[in-house]
């Protein structure tokens, strides 16, 4: 009974996974987002329901502050227009920027200079209109950052990405 219960889990997430795929197939797109982080945004396709994101932008964490997510699209609603997508990533802010941690009374701690490393989860869900070679997306995270000092925080953007032809 494990076996078959097994089976019929892998069947339903590939099955499901492949309907998500970028806009008009094409591989590589890029954009603006707005929120935690605000700024630019590539996104690579690996396969059909894989990709790379990245994010260049301003955020609490410091400012430059760069994203890297590795993320899998899950066609939940059963549409080739919106899908949910889920992935690990990472983050480095350069800079002044908060802590992600509440210290004692006195706030959000402020380091002035240096480098804040973390580590973030993603959840979100995209929009694909069909026929067209854009993206709309909205995704929110856990932020855990690691150095300078140890703590967490929430990530939330919206955000638009065009994919040209090449």
């Amino acid at each position: 009974m494990r076996r078959l219960l097994f089976l019929l889990s892998v069947l339903f997430i590939v099955g499901s996974a492949a309907f998500a795929q970028s806009p008009q197939g094409r591989k590589y797109g890029f954009g603006i987002m707005l929120g935690d982080p605000s700024g630019i945004t590539a996104k690579i396709w690996t396969q059909p329901s894989n990709a790379w994101v990245i994010d260049l932008g301003t955020s609490y964490f410091g400012s430059p502050r760069i994203d890297v997510d590795y993320l899998w699209h899950f066609d939940a609603f059963n549409s080739r227009v919106a899908t949910l997508y889920a992935g690990p990533g990472g983050a480095i802010g350069f800079g002044k920027g908060h802590g992600v941690y509440y210290k004692n009374d006195q706030g959000f701690y402020v380091r002035d200079n240096g480098t804040g490393l973390g580590i973030r989860g993603v959840f979100g869900v995209n929009f694909v209109p069909t026929t067209s070679p854009l993206e709309f997306f909205f995704e929110v995270g856990m932020l855990v950052g690691i150095t300078p000092d140890f703590g967490s925080a929430v990530d939330a953007a919206i955000g638009m990405r065009f994919y040209p032809e090449f």
